[in-house]
């Protein structure tokens, strides 16, 4: 990145030499909001990064989602379900909890004050406040409601800068997300505007018969259709060799270097998540392959998925309730 404030100096009547600024560093100005961490309003703390933002990106690139979505189903299918936990709302803890770094449980009592059930809380719009064991539940709606106090469990993603709340580890692949989207747009928009030259038909020798020419004209007009390609006709009478230059639109649409761009992209996401691409589906593009899938798979749910079990089971110690139990790991090979 570089400085705006350019100089420029006269070289000669009608001609300017500019020069560009010292290179600015990012980090520079991006740093500045490691000071800010979470600010309250009085009763509640702000996220640090806005969680709508999180929830907008989930689905901009396939492979983001999709790694999410392999995380979520493989916890979710090696959960044994418990009388207060169903496997439905361990599902949504873990797709909130690896969306935005967040997880909520709210412990539901009987008269008697036991635990009966335990509901799950969106973490889209929970927000943690400023007393011990107090949170709030904030749509954007104009509806805030704090829940019982010590009722809401809560399991974070820790981050470096604040202890608030959690962040995901992700962060740093989301612009190469939004590349892949923006990418994908850009692409789809090309195709959509219809205006795309699929030849040039270009004669220079004058014909004899004027006749010809309507012809090969009125072909060329009658050969257009709906989604079809544009087809130009040029007639240029004695013309001379590249006296009339034309570049199709389709060779610059070419250029973009597309296919680069969304490979590059869904590397950067895949690395983020750490998600071997035989488990997404992704085809590779040399003879070998990625190897056994089965070895990729016990691997990922070793070094991965039982990570996550570990830090899922603290709601066995919050609760005093071993709630939280995981089956072995199925049709998967030792590494």
């Amino acid at each position: 990145m570089h400085d705006t404030s350019d100089t420029a100096t006269k070289t000669a009547p009608g001609i300017e030499a500019f020069t560009f600024g010292d290179p600015t560093p990012v980090l520079d100005r991006r740093e500045l909001l490691d000071y800010i961490q979470c600010l309250d309003n009085g009763r509640w703390y702000d996220t640090p990064v806005s969680f709508d933002g999180l929830a907008k990106t989930f689905r901009s690139s396939p492979h983001h989602s999709s790694c999410i979505y392999v995380k979520r189903n493989l916890l979710a299918g090696s959960f044994i379900p418990h009388k207060l936990l169903g496997r439905s709302e361990f599902a949504k803890l873990v797709l909130d909890y690896l969306i935005f770094g967040n997880g909520y449980l709210e412990r539901i009592d009987s008269v008697g004050g036991k635990p009966m059930q335990l509901r799950h809380a969106l973490s889209r719009y929970v927000r943690r406040g400023l007393k011990d064991g107090q949170y709030w539940w904030v749509n954007g709606l104009r509806t805030e409601e704090e829940f019982t106090r010590g009722a809401l469990w809560h399991i974070i993603e820790p981050d470096i800068n604040q202890e608030i709340y959690g962040l995901p580890e992700y962060l740093g692949a989301i612009q190469s997300a939004l590349l892949n989207e923006a990418s994908t747009l850009f692409r789809r928009r090309y195709y959509l505007n219809g205006s795309h030259a699929g030849y040039i038909l270009y004669i220079s020798d004058a014909a004899q018969n004027n006749d010809d020419i309507d012809a090969i004209r009125a072909a060329l007009k009658g050969a257009k259709g709906p989604g079809n390609f544009r087809n130009l006709f040029l007639y240029s009478p004695n013309g001379k060799k590249d006296g009339v230059q034309m570049i199709p639109i389709s060779e610059v649409a070419a250029k973009d270097e597309f296919l680069g761009i969304k490979d590059a992209s869904r590397d950067d996401v895949l690395a983020a998540h750490r998600v071997p691409p035989p488990l997404l589906g992704i085809v590779p593009k040399n003879a070998g392959g990625f190897g056994s899938i089965e070895q990729a798979a016990a691997v990922f749910f070793r070094h991965e998925i039982e990570p996550l079990q570990a830090r899922l089971r603290e709601l066995n110690d919050w609760l005093g309730v071993e709630v939280v139990r995981f089956a072995p790991p199925a049709n998967t090979t030792s590494p």
